[in-house]
């Protein structure tokens, strides 16, 4: 259990209620619910998971060019493919922010927050947590949630995340989207992956058969 996250976490459901608004509240809130259950099934901390999907939309509320301005007052160093994209800003100025503003937020719970929009081939379980969580939460109403959602505790967190992450690239383009490049560095070798894994061997002998 995380002393840290769980002490934090009275303080974070008040300071996210005076930040956020309306359905982006009611979102985080859904999302921290969401993270917990998640960490309870995959066996990580359930502290950590609700802090992290409390603070995961923190600087949400910023338009665009705040966010630019944010990435500049807190000297983030970002590929100019994620400065182009500002949707994309949001998950790792929170957690620069949070960082500099309140230093005893655990960084397993910041990277979380950093990488929910972004991702990463290399995420920590609380990663994937808080990264499927806003996936999924009760309030997306999208079938690849609800299938994603039938997956939970079916299969591996890793095989979750990969599922999740494909989903959001399928959503874009199903919607002629523009993808951030960056997506893909990160797609394939998750793909690369997973198609060396049981679980791939055991779907392909599935589709032979």
């Amino acid at each position: 259990m995380s002393q840290a996250s769980k002490e934090l976490i009275p303080w974070a459901e008040q300071a996210i209620r005076e930040r956020l608004k309306g359905g982006r509240l009611a979102h985080s809130f859904s999302v921290a619910e969401t993270a917990v259950s998640l960490a309870s099934i995959y066996g990580e901390d359930q502290d950590d998971a609700r802090l992290a999907g409390l603070l995961h939309d923190w600087d949400k509320q910023l338009g665009d060019a705040e966010l630019l301005a944010r990435v500049a007052d807190l000297g983030l160093e970002l590929p100019q493919e994620v400065l182009d994209m500002p949707i994309l800003l949001h998950g790792p100025t929170a957690a620069a922010a949070l960082r500099r503003e309140f230093p005893q937020i655990p960084e397993r719970v910041l990277s979380a927050i950093h990488l929910h929009t972004v991702a990463s081939v290399e995420m920590s379980p609380l990663d994937m947590i808080i990264y499927v969580a806003d996936k999924i939460e009760p309030k997306r109403s999208s079938r690849d949630a609800q299938f994603i959602r039938d997956e939970v505790g079916q299969v591996s967190l890793r095989e979750l995340f990969i599922d999740a992450y494909g989903s959001s690239i399928i959503h874009l383009v199903k919607r002629h989207r523009y993808i951030y490049p960056g997506a893909l560095d990160v797609w394939n070798p998750l793909v690369t992956e997973y198609r060396k894994s049981p679980a791939y061997r055991e779907q392909a002998q599935g589709r032979a058969k």
